[in-house]
């Protein structure tokens, strides 16, 4: 219903998907910008942060285009709105992510596709059927990941009902950290993203395998390996955190 809404007014679609193509592709001006000015971001050239860029855009943007409705369950958990969503015969977290489904957000996924294959014409990687396998296994657990992220930060917005900017810190502030080569943040931080909130399996550690570039933290290469176990995993964990999120809900007692 939201998609054929959105295409009757196909100029405004078209103008909605290139500010969104555009304002996207600003996070990639930014990385040229940088290597105007130098050879290399934390060793690593413009290439191989091309690849880093474009591996986590594309994941982020599947992620996005699926779940990105979830950004305003805060608003129907505070005006009680998702009452109506608890009465139909659909899974709620379903129903949620296709509410005004904006058809738009494809642009963010096209932008990081254009990124990710100028980066593999650039590159001079030694392809191996490992490393060929490896990269759509870590493109579709990568948007695995990040969708736990995002059920996780919906579930906890059944408690705080206004948590959309906590929630994107994790979300887009994630993949705007994926962009970048690990070897520009602090070892405590990397340490963090790995073990903590597992983000640097959506790329970092299967990209850095392709690049044959090691981990900052010298873990053994067969965790590049690890994504699909970590989906898995972290899936599971959103998955109990969104059923007491939703068992949790009062609406709003008026």
């Amino acid at each position: 219903m939201w998609i054929r809404s959105t295409l009757v007014y196909r100029t405004s679609f078209a103008l909605a998907l290139l500010v969104n193509f555009l304002v996207t592709a600003l996070d990639f001006v930014v990385i040229w910008m940088m290597f105007s000015q130098a050879t290399s971001l934390g060793g690593y050239s413009f290439a191989q942060t091309a690849f880093l860029y474009g591996t986590a855009s594309v994941s982020f943007g599947i992620t996005t285009f699926v779940l990105g409705s979830v950004d305003d369950l805060g608003m129907r958990v505070r005006d009680g709105t998702l009452d109506a969503f608890l009465v139909r015969p659909a899974p709620v977290l379903v129903q949620v992510a296709a509410d005004r489904f904006g058809l738009r957000r494809i642009g963010r996924l096209l932008q990081g596709v254009l990124v990710l294959g100028w980066s593999l014409a650039r590159l001079d990687v030694d392809w191996t059927p490992a490393k060929l396998l490896l990269m759509p296994v870590m493109l579709l657990s990568g948007a695995a990941i990040f969708g736990a992220v995002y059920v996780a930060g919906a579930a906890f917005q059944f408690w705080a009902q206004d948590a959309a900017e906590a929630q994107s810190a994790f979300t887009f502030g994630g993949v705007t950290l994926l962009q970048y080569p690990p070897t520009v943040f602090a070892r405590d931080f990397v340490i963090g993203v790995t073990f903590v909130v597992p983000l640097a399996f959506v790329n970092w550690l299967p990209a850095l395998y392709v690049l044959g570039r090691p981990y900052p933290l010298g873990l053994p290469w067969w965790l590049a390996f690890a994504p699909p176990l970590v989906a898995a995993g972290s899936c599971a964990l959103a998955g109990l955190a969104w059923r007491a999120g939703v068992r949790s809900y009062r609406s709003t007692g008026s």
